[in-house]
């Protein structure tokens, strides 16, 4: 699919995080950031199946969700603009227009269509007779959920790790919608443990991790195997999500300065933060480690 396709696959060796320079643990960090300016990252790992799945069906567009600030709209409508399919971004906040910000006004100048909603009725986004609703309007078209964590997100996700060794003790990323999670869980080997850093405070990851498994249909035990190779590392301390605190910024500005890898504060920053202080607190020595680099905007 043009050159979205072409994805580098990009793993630097022995990176070491800031508190790492006496410990033999190497760092990998694939860098999916590099894919595109701006479908970076998870978010076209997540569109891939999405968009053919309205190529190959003959859907009329895509409709999906997001917020004023939403990266995701922003993808979904560059990626609407590149494979010339319609797009409808549904808004939360109805005192909004498609001049508020710079990111709604970029969705509307790639050819978005914004449809703004109370953040009343927002809150049905996930119910079926709300999506109903919005087909009757807007008919033939796919919906994607928020983020895009549906089915199809989940199997592009399993992409990313098909793209490395995959010989790894530890693979770590970090986590919204779980379909990122979900993907390199479901493909990794057995003998790897997946370290998980939710974005979103007091977010259950197992729970929501095992729900979507089920709905997706997969067998209860399956699921339970695979659960057990999860390690959550919560990140509730670090400010919130889209927040930062200033240890957390500062960790961030001499990771890029090291590195020369910028990162955003909201998933990226965060993950490093927790993935170093669990390397540090459980004394790892000897082990092969791969960090996903998912992209996203400070």
């Amino acid at each position: 699919m043009s050159e979205l396709n072409k994805i580098p696959s990009e793993e630097l060796s022995t990176v070491q995080l800031l508190q790492l320079n006496d410990q033999s643990t190497n760092l990998f960090i694939k860098r999916d950031d590099l894919i595109h300016s701006l479908i970076s990252g998870n978010k076209w790992r997540k569109l891939k199946y999405n968009i053919l799945h309205v190529q190959q069906n003959n859907l009329a567009g895509v409709l999906t969700f997001g917020g004023a600030y939403s990266n995701h709209l922003l993808a979904v409508a560059m990626a609407g603009k590149i494979f010339n399919i319609k797009t409808v971004g549904v808004v939360r906040g109805d005192e909004l227009t498609a001049q508020s910000n710079m990111i709604l006004s970029y969705c509307d100048s790639l050819g978005m269509q914004l449809k703004f909603v109370s953040r009343e009725d927002y809150q049905f986004k996930d119910e079926s007779e709300y999506k109903q609703e919005l087909l009757t309007i807007f008919e033939n078209y796919w919906v994607i959920p928020e983020g895009g964590g549906n089915y199809q997100g989940v199997i592009g996700c399993m992409e990313i790790m098909s793209e490395t060794s995959n010989d790894y003790d530890y693979v770590c990323v970090a986590q919204g919608t779980t379909a990122t999670s979900l993907g390199m869980l479901l493909s990794i080997p057995s003998t790897t443990k997946l370290l998980v850093c939710p974005s979103l405070r007091s977010f259950d990851s197992v729970a929501e991790m095992k729900n979507k498994l089920m709905r997706f249909g997969f067998d209860k035990g399956f699921i339970e195997e695979k659960m057990d190779q999860v390690i959550v590392l919560p990140t509730d301390d670090l400010g919130g999500y889209g927040k930062a605190t200033d240890e957390l910024k500062q960790f961030a500005q001499n990771f890029t300065k090291k590195t020369d890898i910028s990162i955003d504060y909201t998933y990226n920053a965060k993950a490093l933060y927790k993935l170093n202080e669990f390397i540090t607190t459980v004394s790892l020595v000897n082990q092969k480690i791969l960090y996903v680099h998912t992209g996203g905007f400070s």
